[in-house]
């Protein structure tokens, strides 16, 4: 979702930042981008320690999410170029469409929302859907058998090398995207305007 729908990085930040703050944890910007994507007893664990009381790690994570969508209502956010285009074209030729991603669901209601992707999208799933996070595939095969179709017919979309791997793990084809460290994927842009108008299509037509 964020890095390949839309950018609310910034907002992540921001809640981090005042939810630690009030904890008295000091992380600085380069320890954000490092763990950014991750479930948040992951990231807590590194910040603060691998010995931190899992209450405690889920207080100040739950804290972070309330933080973090207000903010995000507040402010809104642009799709990513190409990112609207993309969702609509698949919809209009008929592929089922799904977010999965290592978030909560209440925040990818809330971007769905704000985008107005909200009726494109048949199916989403977060954080609390899967036990194993990115890279391993459980996420997305979990999407594909909501929108009940075969991994080898699905085109994941990922901004992250965790993300391009879970897929590739998944047995589906791979977008990567932006400037994160996804040479690993099948095809490789640096935006979603990049893609041809078969991209997608093309993707799939071996499988």
């Amino acid at each position: 979702m964020d890095g390949t729908l839309a950018d609310s990085s910034e907002y992540h930040w921001l809640s981090w930042q005042e939810v630690l703050t009030a904890e008295g944890v000091q992380v600085t910007h380069a320890d954000f981008l490092a763990t950014f994507g991750r479930r948040n007893a992951e990231i807590l664990r590194v910040w603060i320690g691998p010995d931190v009381e899992p209450e405690r790690a889920a207080r100040i994570g739950d804290a972070k999410e309330v933080a973090y969508r207000a903010l995000l209502r507040a402010g809104g956010v642009e799709p990513l170029p190409g990112a609207a285009e993309w969702v609509t074209a698949l919809r209009e030729q008929g592929w089922r469409q799904a977010v999965a991603s290592s978030a909560p669901r209440a925040n990818i209601e809330v971007m769905l929302e704000v985008l107005g992707f909200t009726g494109l999208i048949d199916a989403f799933l977060g954080a609390e859907d899967v036990l194993r996070g990115k890279p391993e595939p459980d996420v997305f095969l979990n999407a594909a058998a909501r929108l009940g179709v075969v991994p080898a017919r699905c085109v994941v979309v990922e901004d992250a090398a965790a993300g391009i791997e879970a897929g590739r793990r998944g047995g589906m084809a791979t977008i990567g995207v932006g400037h994160g460290k996804v040479d690993a994927a099948d095809l490789v842009v640096r935006s979603l305007t990049e893609l041809g108008p078969g991209a997608f299509a093309s993707l799939l037509g071996d499988r």
